[in-house]
């Protein structure tokens, strides 16, 4: 299957699409994706997911720029560098943790990992954002740096940018517009990825990017069409059905997960 450029870019492409229908870059349903029908084992999916989602996440900003300028998100720096303050660490520590972990352990805390985002998908998914912030002032700033640095180890744990914690996070704990909050999600997100990948080229699984970076380009390039072509469909398709369709995905690749061997 890795040798399939038409099934690595047909995969990437449909995981793209359902990770844009929701305004993610689909990194969470590309893991089990890597894992199961690609045959990775589980540090090396975490690895490749990581690198296709750095591209993703690179050229989304660009894409979303239309929608929410840039200049509207670098003028919420605070925001990005409070939760930076801690996701960096988290990412640094995140990617150290799963070098340790054995094989059969790091399947069971993604598939773990997998559920808890499947419940934010069906239950943290619908805030229209906009409304006050849960914090202010010292809390609030204690309260980003603290959410940050779990988000920046789910993110290194799973290889994904972690928007589906940071979209609630922005547009919950400070109040963000949910449009602008995906864009800010963005800025995180990237130098966050960064210092996980940074933290995983010193173990030997990283030489899959060389041995496999033919695959891992083409399935890069079908998640960026596969989002792009997500967010045009975001109109069509309800999220009534969308958010417990994809719950369901992410729970079923779960379970497979969990008893991957």
């Amino acid at each position: 299957m890795r040798d399939n450029k038409a099934a690595a870019f047909g995969g990437g492409a449909i995981i793209g699409m359902l990770g844009g229908l929701i305004g993610l870059g689909g990194a969470e349903f590309r893991l089990p994706l890597l894992i199961g029908a690609f045959q990775f084992a589980a540090l090396e999916a975490v690895i490749v997911n990581k690198a296709t989602s750095l591209v993703v996440v690179a050229s989304a900003l660009p894409f979303r720029a239309a929608a929410v300028p840039l200049g509207g998100v670098a003028a919420h720096w605070p925001i990005v560098i409070n939760l930076l303050a801690g996701s960096l660490l988290g990412a640094w520590l995140g990617a150290g943790w799963a070098m340790r972990l054995k094989s059969t352990t790091l399947y069971r805390v993604i598939a773990l990992l997998l559920v808890g985002i499947a419940a934010l998908l069906l239950f943290g998914h619908d805030q229209h954002g906009g409304g006050p912030a849960l914090a202010t002032g010292n809390l609030q700033i204690v309260a980003g740096v603290a959410a940050g640095f779990i988000i920046g180890v789910v993110a290194s744990l799973l290889g994904v940018a972690g928007g589906e914690l940071l979209i609630p996070t922005l547009v919950l704990l400070f109040g963000v517009d949910i449009k602008l909050a995906g864009s800010l999600s963005l800025a995180v997100s990237l130098p966050t990825m960064i210092v996980g990948f940074t933290r995983y080229s010193r173990d030997r699984s990283f030489a899959i990017l060389g041995e496999s970076r033919a695959f891992v380009l083409v399935m890069a390039l079908g998640s960026i069409v596969g989002t792009f072509l997500g967010g045009r469909l975001l109109g069509i398709v309800p999220s009534t059905i969308l958010l417990p369709l994809l719950a369901a995905i992410l729970i079923a690749s779960a379970i497979k997960v969990w008893r991957h061997e």
